[in-house]
């Protein structure tokens, strides 16, 4: 374990922890994909796959101003919420309820991220990290935009399920 002794040690080592999320995501979203039989949810999470590639890009960029090699650190955080995703893709379950959870749970992922860019950002701008504040922040903002993304298309997802 390493001693967190400044706002820089908690600075790396939740970045070692957000590059591990983002990776496992990389193979947890093609499964949710599989799984998915609405068009337009399918499409979404095949966007946000992409757009999660992209994201382990710009987070080992922002290991830079650390000084610190980029390598990622198990985020037992998203493990667990993988595994709850995986538990739900198992069950036996009508397309459309599939979906819901599908949603449900690609939420709980995307609230995850929200809540640690959204920390990760303060921090980078606390420790005027501006290359690591500008990386993490268009991560953040992607996120946002996935999660409305995600209620929008719940709408129509949750009345077919609940018909």
């Amino acid at each position: 374990m390493t001693k967190m002794k400044t706002l820089a040690d908690a600075f790396h080592d939740e970045l070692q922890d957000v590059l591990s999320a983002e990776k496992q995501l990389t193979k947890a979203l093609p499964k949710m994909v599989k799984k998915a039989s609405c068009e337009k949810l399918t499409k979404a999470l095949e966007d946000h796959l992409e757009q999660t590639r992209e994201h382990v890009e710009r987070v080992e960029n922002a290991f830079e101003e650390t000084g610190k090699a980029a390598r990622a650190k198990k985020c037992d955080a998203m493990a667990g919420l993988i595994e709850e995703a995986e538990s739900m893709m198992r069950e036996e379950a009508d397309p459309d309820v599939m979906d819901a959870l599908i949603i449900a749970l690609a939420q709980k992922v995307e609230h995850y991220e929200i809540a640690t860019y959204g920390t990760l950002c303060m921090w980078a701008e606390k420790l005027e990290y501006t290359n690591a504040k500008k990386q993490l922040g268009q991560n953040l903002d992607d996120e946002e935009k996935a999660d409305k993304n995600l209620t929008k298309l719940s709408k129509a997802i949750n009345t077919a399920a609940n018909a």
